[in-house]
């Protein structure tokens, strides 16, 4: 099954993240983040041949995007971002599919959340995170905790 057939948000597609695609990205990680990643950040994330990233993009405008790394251990989700005009409308949800699809549904995930963003928070739980602990002061912008999350090996999912 491909990223289109496992979407459930009809206009949206998933796609491989391309280095083209950053003047989009750093838009919307300027919109979305007071702290929001350099273009250097995501450079270095994108030469990584073993990273998934992805945008979604909906009438061919990225309108989100994921940067998930991989380790020894665990996939790590780094960063995702929906742009602020398209939230609450799967494009996250397409994203987080995406990633499981391609990172494989029976490993590890983790992590890190404002402990204030509650919707983010909901959001990986529906998926199988669950939080295991708090990062004190993470966030350089206003030093607020983050709560570490992970997603065990071999937690069900149905995209």
């Amino acid at each position: 099954m491909n990223a289109q057939e496992r979407n459930q948000t009809p206009g949206l597609t998933v796609k491989t993240l391309n280095f083209s695609d950053l003047p989009q990205v750093i838009a919307i990680e300027r919109r979305a983040f007071p702290a929001p990643w350099s273009l250097s950040m995501f450079v270095l994330e994108l030469s990584k041949p073993s990273e998934i990233a992805l945008s979604a993009r909906r009438d061919g405008r990225i309108v989100g995007y994921v940067i998930c790394a991989r380790y020894d251990e665990a996939l790590h989700i780094m960063n995702i971002a929906v742009d602020p005009g398209h939230r609450r409308r799967g494009v996250a949800s397409a994203l987080l599919d995406e990633v499981i699809a391609r990172g494989g549904a029976d490993a590890a995930y983790t992590l890190e959340a404002r402990v204030s963003n509650a919707g983010a928070i909901a959001l990986y739980e529906r998926y199988g995170f669950r939080g295991v602990g708090t990062r004190p002061r993470y966030y350089a912008d206003n030093g607020e905790d983050a709560i570490i999350m992970w997603r065990a090996i071999g937690t069900p999912w149905e995209p």
